[in-house]
């Protein structure tokens, strides 16, 4: 299970953590007063191990138990500052160089991809979304879709005011 966006971190993520019914944890901490990203697991059904784990991400390599079906898994959960999260972007670039593996990466993205993912407010900042494209590009990443209301995201205001946007999302490579 991944949790994004706890705004959770130190020991009251950890005392949150423990009450769940899961014996496996890796958690991240939050990036000022926003994000933290939880991914738990239950050991008896798969293996998991740590890759490697930032302020906005967690990788780690899934083996479903009793398979030997083994994955990449990337929990991601972008800053809402845009330069940290070119960092991500650049990150996740050097994580599709290192394995061939299949590779999936859930994630709150904070950045629209395309116009048609976003309803009022300003439009979609192109560069922003260009570069958050390359990076998928880079990672050779294809969406998995959604079943549900498009938006994930609402400023919750009245609708002449109202924003919505698309941006959690998960992708897979081909593998």
């Amino acid at each position: 299970m991944v949790i994004m966006e706890t705004k959770l971190g130190g020991v009251r993520a950890k005392e949150n953590i423990d009450r769940l019914p899961f014996d496996g944890t890796i958690h991240t901490e939050m990036i000022r007063y926003a994000g933290g990203l939880w991914l738990l697991w239950n050991s008896n059904r798969v293996e998991v191990e740590a890759l490697a784990n930032t302020e906005q991400e967690i990788h780690v390599e899934v083996k479903v138990c009793p398979s030997n079906l083994t994955w990449i898994l990337s929990a991601i959960y972008a800053s809402l500052r845009s330069e940290e999260r070119r960092i991500l972007w650049d990150n996740l670039s050097k994580v599709a160089e290192l394995h061939n593996k299949p590779w999936i990466m859930a994630s709150d993205f904070n950045e629209p991809l395309i116009e048609e993912d976003k309803y009022g407010g300003r439009g979609v900042h192109v560069n922003r979304s260009l570069a958050f494209k390359d990076c998928l590009d880079n990672c050779n990443m294809v969406d998995m879709g959604f079943s549900g209301p498009r938006y994930t995201w609402s400023n919750k205001k009245d609708l002449n005011n109202l924003i919505l946007e698309r941006i959690d999302r998960f992708f897979m490579n081909p593998n």
